[in-house]
């Protein structure tokens, strides 16, 4: 995320930190000129005496990429290197890009993939999508402040994050990186989400995500804002445990806020035995106690969760069908009675 955090800023913090915190022009033409003489003489840094503690000194977070920086970068009195200004800069970072992702992506796949035929569903609730989205929108500050804290010690050095595909432990770990990224995230998300359905816990921070029977794309992200970072943990672990590119650990947070949106969008691509897919997640907002994976199958198949999608929801002519509706409603009337008790939601169809 260093990547990130310089990118952002060049081209906009920067000056927010030296509008709202000016350095002295004793302090400014300090950094400055020991900024020079370092990226002048970099080959003799060792040997060159330390600046100041105070002083910024530019260093790309990639050698692949990265963008010099401006005079505003020297002109605050909390360089980019402060602990206080990166962590609170993540912060916003995360929550910005968090909504636009969120939005964005759940926007387009309601408009284009979510099929509002849906909403006849026995289970769908009166003002749906407003609930989801200000559940989202309530949960989203404090998800982004935790996450924000696991990225500053990624920041700061402590992860084993890595820059060129040459710093890999060997050659072909820049390829299985991806699949043993989602082995590993998938396998700890089984247990989490396993876990969350504990009935010590279940009602208080995971029955606001299972309020949604029938989940729109707008319920990718309305969670409590705990069981939201609880699920997100294992991403944020992983860098800490193993090697990880710095591109790749970019690319792989934007493709699971995409596939949290895809697996919530209730189109039903392919009757996979291997990918859980939004069809598998129907099954879990349903029915409550089955599929708790994120990606594969894998593990609720080990660990006796699995349940097969029904065959209708692949059938463009029955998944969407009143017989099928309330086949479901009627399952899911039983079983909510076990794991709920009472069930308190406020359906659009006031006769259910």
């Amino acid at each position: 995320m260093d990547i990130i955090l310089e990118v952002v800023d060049t081209l906009f913090l920067d000056r927010v930190y030296a509008t709202l915190f000016p350095a002295s022009s004793s302090q400014y033409l300090l950094q400055k000129v020991t900024n020079v003489a370092t990226s002048t003489f970099s080959s003799l840094r060792e040997g060159a005496t330390p600046a100041p503690q105070y002083t910024y000194i530019y260093e790309p977070a990639s050698r692949l990429f990265n963008l010099q920086p401006t005079e505003w970068a020297y002109k605050s009195s909390l360089p980019r290197d402060d602990i206080f200004r990166q962590g609170v800069s993540l912060f916003a970072i995360v929550w910005f890009f968090g909504l636009v992702l969120y939005f964005l992506g759940a926007s387009l796949s309601y408009m284009f993939i979510f099929d509002k035929t849906a909403s006849q569903h026995p289970k769908y609730l009166k003002n749906q999508v407003r609930m989801e989205i200000a559940q989202a929108n309530k949960s989203m500050p404090l998800m982004s402040l935790l996450t924000a804290a696991c990225m500053l010690a990624e920041v700061r050095g402590y992860s084993k994050l890595y820059d060129l595909p040459s710093e890999a432990p060997f050659s072909w770990y820049n390829v299985i990186q991806f699949p043993f990224f989602i082995l590993f995230t998938d396998l700890c998300i089984y247990w989490i989400h396993r876990g969350l359905h504990h009935p010590m816990v279940y009602k208080t921070l995971h029955k606001p995500h299972h309020k949604w029977i029938v989940p729109t794309p707008f319920a990718s992200h309305a969670f409590h804002p705990i069981d939201g970072f609880a699920q997100s943990t294992p991403y944020h672990l992983f860098p800490f445990l193993f090697p990880l590119q710095k591109f790749a650990y970019i690319a792989l947070f934007v493709f699971i806020n995409i596939w949290t949106i895809f697996i919530h969008d209730g189109e039903y691509y392919a009757n996979s035995p291997i990918i859980n897919g939004a069809a598998c997640h129907t099954m879990h907002h349903l029915y409550f106690n089955y599929n708790y994976g994120q990606f594969t199958t894998l593990w609720d198949r080990l660990g006796g969760s699995y349940r097969k999608p029904n065959d209708e929801l692949f059938k463009r002519e029955t998944k969407l069908g009143k017989q099928e509706f309330d086949r479901q409603a009627a399952e899911m009337e039983r079983i909510v009675q076990q794991v709920e008790g009472e069930d308190d939601r406020a359906y659009l169809k006031k006769d259910q």
